[in-house]
Parts: C-alpha cells; sequence; structure tokens
C-alpha cells in the first residue's frame, strides 16, 4: 500500500482523495464481479459454450432503433419511424387531407 503524507496535502487534495475513495469502495463489489463474470465466460468460451448457455438464461436479441420514415415539416429534428402511435403533428397533417408522402424522409 502506498505511503503518503497526508499532513502535506491540501485541503482541496484531501476532499478529492476523499471522493474518490468514497467510489472506489462504492464501485468494489461491481468491480469484482465484473471480472469474476468475465473470467466464467472466458472458461465458457474455451469450453464451447455462452455463460448463458450455461447458466439456463435466455439472452433476447436486441434490434436495431427504426429508421425515420416521416419529417415533421417546420422542426426537422421531429421523426417518426411509423412504428407505434401516430405523433400528432403526422395525425393533424393528414386529417388536414393532405398526403403523408409529403412527410417522408
Amino acid at each position: 500500500m502506498a505511503d503518503f503524507n497526508l499532513e502535506a496535502l491540501s485541503l482541496k487534495d484531501l476532499r478529492q482523495m476523499q471522493k474518490d475513495l468514497a467510489k472506489a469502495i462504492s464501485t468494489y463489489g461491481d468491480r469484482h464481479k465484473a471480472e469474476a463474470r468475465a473470467k466464467l465466460e472466458a472458461i465458457a468460451k474455451e469450453m464451447g459454450y455462452s455463460l448463458a448457455e450455461l447458466i439456463g438464461i435466455e439472452v433476447k436479441a436486441t434490434r436495431a432503433p427504426a429508421v425515420a420514415k416521416y419529417r415533421h415539416p417546420e422542426n426537422a429534428a421531429l421523426t417518426w419511424s411509423g412504428r407505434g402511435r401516430k405523433p400528432q403533428w403526422f395525425a393533424d397533417h393528414i386529417n388536414a387531407g393532405r398526403d403523408p408522402s409529403e412527410l417522408a424522409v
């Protein structure tokens, strides 16, 4: 363990050290769990399995976010992919009798 001359440190340095220590203490368990998980995954991979297969956990595949198909006519930051509930600006455009292709990206 490193020897520190705490008397030589400024108050600012001591407070920063205190913050760093508190953070290290609070994340200690998580760091060791991650290290153990990595070792177990390496052993499982070496034997031709994934850790999830050995434990029996189903891994759900995540899909990429949907690509925007429609864009707000005045605010280009507002987009809609065509999935889920229609945004109000899109519904207002359709209810006004306009064609949705006018808003296509």
